[in-house]
């Protein structure tokens, strides 16, 4: 059993009430870990002392320039301790031990990115229309950025926020969720090692009530960037909202994945199997609706159950499996209830549709990959977000009609087009109502290209140029060059 500690300060913490709680390994079963359970007071000391490093010392006063180097640095140190973090990350959420330690080598370039674009940020000398007046325009950071994550990516969900607060010159207090801290506790001891003031980066570990919401509501946290439910999203939005805290979200989706009759199907197979069933379908970008054109409806369906039969479900560590665990309990009793819902309202079970008793997963959260077929989508299986390996396949007739369908939703995080049409793959984006779609791809991220949602997926956008300019404040400075007379008590 491994012992973590918050950090806090530079500092190794206990929780100040001294409770603990355990994390537990999907793939066994057993808790491996044990983590503060954390509360405000511990919320208070991690937000007082991102103030203070905010306010005063050698962050406060340090050149955008010097924040770039250092990213750069705890860039380094991050692709140093990768196979660390993997490892972590692994034990704490179950996904596959390549998937994960191909995101620890990537994570990096948001620090050398965002690090790169610190002292990039200009401000602007404007034209006015006031005669003797000079004007312009400085880009001041917000303060303490609290930054909450989900289970499912921690870090790297984590890190879409901190790389450009940083950058902006910011501080932060990041809350990881309860089934995955350790990766975010090891990283902050990173931070350390690569000469991030204390005080700049903390962790507070706990539940949501415990940890969460006291960070949304401490008078001194500038902003929060938010990921996970819509449910918890919206929560968060309306508590910032008494203070007029600002606020990023990126939520749930229920993405189409559309695959018309013209497209590569073994392509399009493989697409689809990766935009559902890769990271256990616990993804919020993940593929759950796929809208097949009804003329190769039951071929593709076809060849899709053939090739996801052969999955090796197991240990997620071994580099044989092509299918890790759910997450944690209540999301692997979530997924079967929702099986349940499915069958009940009618839909066709073709694989899977029960929590897999195959030798070496007894133990562990697994469920089988699961296809189902003849759902429409006003279905929640169609409707509802799962976050678990489970497809619904809903035929199409024509553009039209797979548009009006991918639309039909409340979410509007991503979309997948499958097709060898150069111009529906030049307009069909245009028509589906999400943040990001990809054309003959799916499930692809950048540090570069903007992430985030419309509707209920969410509002801001992560990753890419402009998103620094969400960690910081534009101010107007006018300088008056002439002596004026007049009224003053007539605004000028």
């Amino acid at each position: 059993m491994q012992k973590f500690h918050m950090r806090i300060a530079g500092e190794d913490c206990e929780a100040r009430s001294g409770q603990w709680f355990e994390s537990v390994n999907p793939f066994t079963g057993d808790a491996w870990a044990q983590i503060p359970r954390g509360g405000a007071a511990d919320v208070d000391a991690a937000v007082n002392a991102a103030h203070t490093a905010f306010k005063s010392g050698p962050w406060s006063s340090m050149t955008a320039s010097a924040r770039g180097v250092l990213l750069h640095k705890l860039g380094d140190v991050f692709a140093a301790n990768a196979e660390k973090l993997a490892e972590l990350e692994v034990l704490d959420n179950g996904k596959l031990r390549a998937e994960m330690l191909g995101q620890m080598k990537y994570l990096p370039q948001w620090f050398y990115y965002y690090g790169g674009l610190a002292d990039k940020v200009e401000g602007a000398v404007t034209p006015i229309d006031k005669p003797g007046m000079f004007h312009y325009v400085q880009y001041e950071p917000q303060g303490v950025v609290g930054v909450i994550a989900p289970w499912n990516s921690p870090l790297l969900l984590a890190i879409m926020k901190v790389a450009p607060a940083l950058a902006a010159g910011n501080t932060v207090v990041i809350k990881p969720s309860e089934f995955s801290s350790a990766s975010t506790i090891f990283f902050a001891s990173l931070c350390d090692v690569a000469g991030i003031p204390p005080g700049v980066v903390n962790v507070v570990t706990g539940f949501g009530p415990e940890v969460g919401e006291p960070l949304v509501k401490h008078p001194l946290v500038a902003r929060i960037g938010f990921t996970g439910s819509d449910t918890g999203g919206r929560r968060v939005n309306e508590t910032a909202a008494k203070d007029f805290k600002r606020v990023s979200l990126e939520l749930g989706g229920k993405s189409a994945n559309i695959v018309f009759e013209d497209a590569d199907l073994d392509a399009a197979a493989r697409g689809a199997i990766s935009g559902i069933f890769a990271a256990t379908g616990q993804t919020c970008m993940a593929g759950s609706r796929l809208l097949v054109q009804r003329s190769i409806h039951d071929k593709f369906v076809e060849k899709l159950v053939e090739a996801v039969r052969k999955a090796r479900l197991g240990d997620p560590s071994s580099p044989d499996t092509d299918i890790g665990p759910v997450s944690t309990p209540p999301q692997l009793d979530k997924t079967l209830q929702y099986i349940e819902i499915a069958r009940s309202e009618g839909a066709t079970c073709v694989l899977g549709g029960e929590r897999s008793t195959r030798p070496g997963c007894e133990k562990g959260f697994f469920v089988e990959p699961t296809i189902f077929t003849n759902v429409n989508n006003r279905m929640r299986i169609a409707q509802e977000e799962v976050f678990g390996p489970v497809l619904a396949v809903i035929p199409f007739d024509d553009e039209d009609d797979a548009v009006s369908i991918a639309n039909d939703s409340q979410f509007g995080l991503a979309a997948g087009v499958w097709t060898s049409d150069l111009r529906r793959a030049l307009m069909l984006p245009k028509r589906i109502h999400a943040g990001t779609v990809w054309v003959n791809a799916y499930r692809v991220v950048s540090y570069m290209a903007p992430f985030g949602g419309v509707k209920s997926s969410g509002m801001g956008r992560e990753n890419g140029l402009r998103t620094i300019y969400e960690f910081l404040e534009a101010k107007s400075v006018f300088i008056n060059t002439v002596k004026r007379e007049g009224n003053p008590f007539v605004m000028g």
